[in-house]
């Protein structure tokens, strides 16, 4: 018998894991360009407008938006089929599988916002270039604003950072304790790493 739901479930996962972490890593690499000053972030997003617009929109929209869409979509049905209980158990993992849920959550509502205002309102409809003036401007004009971004950009790295842990569960990759402990403390690591990238991309704007 056809079970529809354990390959869902597998697309959801996979579709996370290299759709996110596609647009993760490249949102961090690009934004990171800010540490070399204005003459460094403009050229490198200057680099993405050398991509013919179809192509580019085609991209946007079919490797990134449809899958993010049906992994956000899926997400909110497991979250609200879920049984998060940290306070009670305390075990690292259950809090771990908690903050997944909730970093969901707020990252739907971030994503909304940040796709909608940078990228449908600020470039697509008013026609404004995304530049290192615009994104310094944008942040230092209200430190809210700068705190809720770096707040989302955390709960996007640990959302993906998480995510490869229970991608590697859910695909049979690691299997016994063991490897699923090692795994979980390189993924932490790495979202320690991403964080730290972050932070240090987003002073940069206030220096």
């Amino acid at each position: 018998m056809f079970n529809t739901t354990f390959y869902v479930r597998r697309l959801h996962s996979l579709c996370g894991l290299v759709c996110l972490g596609a647009v993760l890593f490249e949102h961090i690499f690009t934004n990171s360009m800010a540490m070399g000053g204005p003459a460094a972030l403009n050229s490198s997003l200057a680099m993405m407008e050398l991509i013919p617009k179809p192509i580019f929109m085609g991209l946007e929209i079919g490797a990134i938006a449809v899958p993010l869409l049906f992994h956000a979509v899926y997400g909110v049905y497991i979250a609200l089929q879920a049984n998060n209980n940290p306070g009670r158990f305390g075990y690292q993992r259950n809090w771990f599988f908690a903050l997944q849920r909730w970093t969901a959550w707020f990252l739907v509502i971030f994503l909304i916002w940040h796709i909608f205002y940078l990228r449908i309102f600020t470039k697509g409809i008013n026609g404004t270039p995304i530049s290192y003036e615009l994104l310094q401007a944008y942040f230092t004009s209200n430190p809210v604003v700068a705190i809720l971004y770096v707040l989302g950009m955390f709960a996007a790295i640990f959302h993906f950072c998480n995510g490869i842990t229970t991608f590697c569960m859910t695909w049979g990759i690691t299997k016994g304790p063991r490897s699923q402990n090692v795994i979980s403390a390189l993924s932490m690591g790495l979202c320690a790493l991403l964080c730290l990238v972050t932070l240090a991309f987003m002073g940069s704007y206030f220096m």
